[in-house]
């Protein structure tokens, strides 16, 4: 479970360095520094929503020590039950170290480790406070999100295919866009495949295509990667791993199409592949709130 929310956490803070990436080049002089301080505040908020969820994941857990052993703020060998404080300024003025008078007649010095480690129990119990408290608002989310997206569909004249909710999702989602709107699986890139196309699942080219376009054009996209290149190529062809903005991108570029993506508020991202001469156009669903770890990507087909 820890691995796949930091698998979701790797990929949310790599479309969000594109995004904020692309606002900061196509920003003017006059402009800049507000879009610094809007890029600024997305970066917190989501530093401080990966938090809570890692909060949340281990708010059963005892604290610890950087060694692994359990937090004692009394100095005996058992460790200590922390009570869930309201918040993090009343755990603070709750806390107190024992000073036991020396025999030289100075007084001892408080054990500086043990009341960080208390304070940083305190801090991790509050975050998990707010957590839980995003969890109970997460129904009404849900439900927000679905009915913003119905409205959507409605007034696009749209019908929605589910798509298996998976690591896979977008590249399902648009293997399934490409063979419904006639443009097909064969992408405009040279790529070759070692066993027969038509026996191999859709998700699977859509994978390797974009693997394939971004091994193809580095310096588009080795700015935006925390890794090597033929790593993080690798990992699109090879795993499961979340697919995001990048491959996107990547995926508008190789087929040259332009991909709409319908968001959870009822907003169009439109990912343009960069030609005049009439492109098709994908659409998919973004959704944050409504699957398993939340972002999902399903299929968008015309309703008539």
């Amino acid at each position: 479970m820890m691995e796949d929310l930091q698998r979701k956490h790797r990929q949310e803070q790599k479309d969000l360095q594109s995004r904020t990436t692309q606002k900061k080049k196509s920003t003017t002089k006059k402009t800049l520094k507000g879009v610094n301080d809007e890029c600024t505040e997305l970066e917190r908020q989501l530093k401080e929503k990966h938090d809570a969820e890692v909060a949340a994941l281990n708010s059963r857990d005892p604290p610890q020590t950087e060694n692994g052993e359990s937090v004692s703020v009394n100095g005996d060998d058992e460790p200590v039950t922390l009570e869930k404080p309201k918040d993090i300024s009343e755990s603070m003025n709750a806390m107190s170290v024992s000073v036991t008078p020396a025999t030289n007649g100075h007084a001892k010095k408080p054990n500086r480790q043990k009341a960080r480690l208390a304070r940083r129990a305190a801090e991790q119990e509050a975050v998990a406070d707010e957590a839980e408290k995003e969890a109970a608002d997460l129904p009404n989310l849900r439900e927000k999100e679905r009915k913003a997206m119905q409205e959507a569909y409605i007034s696009r004249s749209l019908k929605e295919h589910e798509i298996r909710s998976d690591g896979h999702c977008l590249y399902a989602a648009v293997a399934d866009q490409l063979q419904h709107s006639e443009v097909g699986l064969k992408p405009r890139i040279q790529i070759s495949f070692t066993n027969d196309e038509s026996a191999i699942a859709g998700y699977k080219i859509t994978r390797r295509v974009a693997a394939a376009y971004i091994s193809q054009n580095p310096e588009d996209f080795s700015p935006f990667l925390e890794e090597p290149l033929d790593q993080y190529v690798t990992t699109i062809r090879d795993t499961g791993e979340w697919g995001g903005h990048l491959e996107i991108v990547a995926l508008a570029k190789a087929y040259e199409v332009d991909i709409n993506v319908l968001q959870g508020d009822g907003k169009v991202e439109k990912i343009e592949c960069g030609i005049d001469d009439g492109p098709r156009t994908l659409w998919l669903a973004y959704y944050h709130h409504s699957f398993g770890l939340g972002e999902h990507y399903n299929s968008l087909r015309k309703a008539h």
